[in-house]
């Protein structure tokens, strides 16, 4: 039913011997993070405050633009990781298992460790709005994550 060595192949092609809702499924994921991190690389005031619920700090000097270029370089991070998924999406789909495990890591790490600090994110509270979606909503994009990983290791069915 599984097979776990796809997660490492000893060849890497463009073919995956998994049901095709995989790749689709690593496509539609991917598009949905690559959008994310676009937003939190151009468009990063909007994303810190509209998005993530940050309030405006003031100050003199202004501290806004060094938050904005802290925020912008996670976002490049994130568009980095994305462009792999894309190459690997294109050139090399026999790694997109591979890929799914770090996607299941990076949402995975979030379930596990906020709850740890959860003390440190309420701290922060008097500069924030709301919880930002990144805590709140990370059991979805996981649940999702760790479905396509399941089912980029599922074998085909025979005909």
């Amino acid at each position: 039913m599984f097979d776990f060595s796809k997660i490492l192949p000893v060849t890497v092609t463009n073919e995956l011997n998994s049901p095709k809702i995989a790749i689709w499924g690593f496509i539609l994921f991917t598009a949905l993070m690559t959008w994310r991190s676009i937003i939190h690389m151009f468009f990063e005031s909007y994303g810190f405050h509209g998005i993530a619920n940050f309030i405006v700090l003031t100050g003199d000097p202004d501290p806004m633009p060094v938050i904005y270029r802290f925020f912008s370089l996670w976002g490049n991070a994130q568009l980095i990781f994305c462009l792999v998924c894309w190459v690997v999406i294109f050139k090399y789909k026999s790694l997109i298992p591979l890929m799914s495990v770090f996607w299941v890591l990076d949402w995975g790490q979030r379930l596990f460790l906020y709850p740890l600090i959860r003390e440190d994110i309420t701290s922060i509270g008097e500069y924030t709005k709301d919880i930002t979606p990144g805590v709140d909503l990370a059991p979805l994009p996981f649940a999702i994550a760790v479905v396509i990983f399941l089912i980029s290791v599922a074998n085909k069915r025979e005909s």
